[in-house]
């Protein structure tokens, strides 16, 4: 097996199974390295924490680190790309609301934030301060349909009838109200690193999301291979 940092040709097993480096002397884990690859591949295809780690018989809680670490990977180099973006076209004001929620009594349980059209193709999402605050005083006056009224024009269930700014924006919405379901339950907190997982994903395809990720996660000579 060839070194995975310089590539030289030989290397030897060590007692811990590691492999070593006849000429740069560096240690690496093959198993490691494999484990990363089988995670990002599952984060790449939409697996869920619980279903990578029973398919390939890995710790639930590594699996679970692993792809908070990845979320917050992409948080970052969405943010970077976003601030050396060229030009901005468009943006919409949105709440989503899961399909569970009553659109009139649970109106503050939604998420609001902006998305963005950038550099002709590319979305960009910016969370809003939570609704949730308000829910307590939501309750206690009862004016639920005047809540509900002020808030509806952002809600897709509306059937928003303004002419959009953006096309984009729309397919993004879309998109987003297909990919969330799949993982079955968002705790409040992480739902931000979810929202710009699927803009990552709207953005871009599964190749350069590897190929992303490799690079941050794997020795150079690794992500080249």
């Amino acid at each position: 097996m060839e070194c995975i940092y310089c590539g030289h040709p030989h290397t030897y097993e060590l007692a811990n199974s590691h492999r070593k480096c006849r000429r740069c002397r560096r240690k690496f884990s093959p198993k490691k390295i494999e484990k990363i690859e089988t995670i990002i591949e599952c984060f790449c295809k939409d697996v869920t924490t619980f279903e990578c780690a029973k398919k390939h018989s890995l710790s639930y809680l590594t699996v679970k680190k692993q792809y908070a670490a990845i979320r917050s990977l992409l948080v970052r180099y969405l943010e970077e790309r976003y601030q050396k973006r060229t030009s901005t076209q468009a943006f919409e004001e949105y709440i989503y609301l899961e399909k569970s929620k009553d659109p009139i009594k649970d109106i503050f349980d939604g998420y609001n934030f902006l998305t963005f059209v950038y550099d002709e193709r590319c979305i960009y999402n910016i969370l809003m301060p939570d609704l949730a605050r308000f829910k307590n005083s939501f309750y206690d006056d009862g004016l639920n349909q005047i809540y509900y009224n002020q808030f509806r024009h952002f809600l897709r269930s509306a059937k928003i009838t303004k002419n959009p700014n953006h096309p984009l924006i729309y397919e993004f919405w879309d998109f987003l109200e297909s990919f969330l379901p799949k993982f079955r339950g968002i705790k409040r907190e992480n739902f931000f690193f979810y929202l710009k997982e699927a803009e990552f994903k709207f953005n871009f395809d599964c190749v350069k999301l590897k190929s992303v990720l490799r690079d941050a996660l794997l020795p150079t000579k690794a992500v080249r291979d």
